[in-house]
This record gives structure tokens, sequence and C-alpha cells, in this order.
């Protein structure tokens, strides 16, 4: 049977592209990764993608008429190398419903904090870490879920907590956060490649192995 095949959408550095990467090279994941595409021009994932030999391409939204010119460029690649999954990893833009049903149920997003808290419109990077300390919250995390026409409103997949600690600061909260992250994206990517998620509503129910 054949691999199911990866289209990662980044904007930066790509350090969960890295992970998703490190653990595909190790046997851990049994995916393909088939083509990395930037938003951005000379950004270090491009690099990452580079030294492995995955496929990248940049396609810059600016230089499109619309944003829907934009994505349709991003669906006619991604089908083009039959990616079965697609992957935000540091991906800025918030996807369109017209993309979305393009790739229904086939987009995963990972956002650091514990959705339903410190999500939504304007909540990235540094921002969430910044907000949940102003906030005074002792516990923060990750989760990964399905993405939907919403701002990290789709379904839960996986979640993992994260203690804030008295002396963080956003930078040392981010540093341990991203940790989990690197650890918890992967996992999700086992549970859809084994295809042991399955939606019901808003929930998704994790089989094992044994159920199948």
């Amino acid at each position: 049977m054949s691999k199911l095949r990866l289209g990662v959408l980044v904007s930066g550095g790509g350090s969960n592209l890295q992970s998703i990467i490190d653990n595909v090279e190790s046997g851990y994941l049994p995916v393909e990764i088939a083509i990395v595409i930037s938003s951005k021009d000379g950004v270090y994932a491009l690099e990452r993608a580079k030294r492995h030999n995955i496929p990248s391409t940049v396609v810059i939204p600016r230089n499109y008429k619309s944003r829907e010119d934009y994505e349709d460029e991003l669906i006619k690649i991604l089908n083009s190398y039959n990616v079965g999954l697609v992957i935000l990893a540091g991906y800025i833009k918030v996807l369109s419903l017209h993309f979305v049903r393009s790739f229904p149920n086939r987009i995963m997003n990972i956002h650091p904090a514990l959705i339903p808290s410190f999500c939504g419109e304007g909540y990235y990077g540094s921002k969430v870490h910044k907000a949940v300390m102003d906030y005074g919250a002792k516990i923060t995390g990750v989760t990964v879920h399905f993405v939907d026409e919403g701002a990290d409103t789709g379904p839960i997949i996986l979640q993992r907590a994260v203690p804030v600690k008295d002396d963080d600061t956003p930078e040392t909260l981010a540093a341990r956060v991203l940790e989990q992250e690197h650890k918890i994206y992967p996992d999700a990517i086992k549970l859809y490649a084994e295809d042991r998620l399955k939606i019901y509503g808003r929930k998704v129910k994790i089989f094992s192995k044994e159920e199948f």
C-alpha cells in the first residue's frame, strides 16, 4: 500500500517541519513528505526541505489578484503532488472555506495553547504565550486539530498540557511548549496515517490498533 503523502504549508523557520522530517526518517511516521509550500521567500523552512531532498516551492499571497486565486494555486500544487493530508506548520494565513472544502477533514493545524482558550484571530506566536501569562493561567499547552472554516475552531485531535511557572517569560514558556509541539504533531499524523481517527460532529475518536 502506498504511503500517505503530506503537503506541508509553512511561513517561517519550520521547526515543526523538522520534527516531522525526523520522525519520517526514523521510521516512526509511515508517511512521505511530498511537497513543502512557503508563503514567504527565504525562510529557513525551505532550507530544511532542501537539506532533506524534499520538493519545495514559494507561493506568495500578494502576487495574486485575490485570495481565491492564491488558494487555487495552492490547491493545484497540492493535487499535482497527490497530497492526502495537508499540514500547517507555522503557516500564518487563515484558510478560506474554499480551500478547506477542497480537503475536507484532511487539513491539520497545531496551536500553542489549549483550545478553546487563547486561540482564534490574532492569537499566534509569542502573542499566545504573552496572553496566557497576562491572564495568570497556571496551565497552557498544545492542541492539534482538524481545520474547518474558522480560526482554531476545528475538531480537536490531541492535546498536551504544559505548566506555567512563576518565573516564566513568554520566551521560556514558548520554548517548553515548542518541545511538546514537536512530540504531539507527529503523534497526530501517525494516528491519521494509520486510519485511527474518526470524526463525530465536534469530537474526534481515537481507535486503538486492536479495534481495526
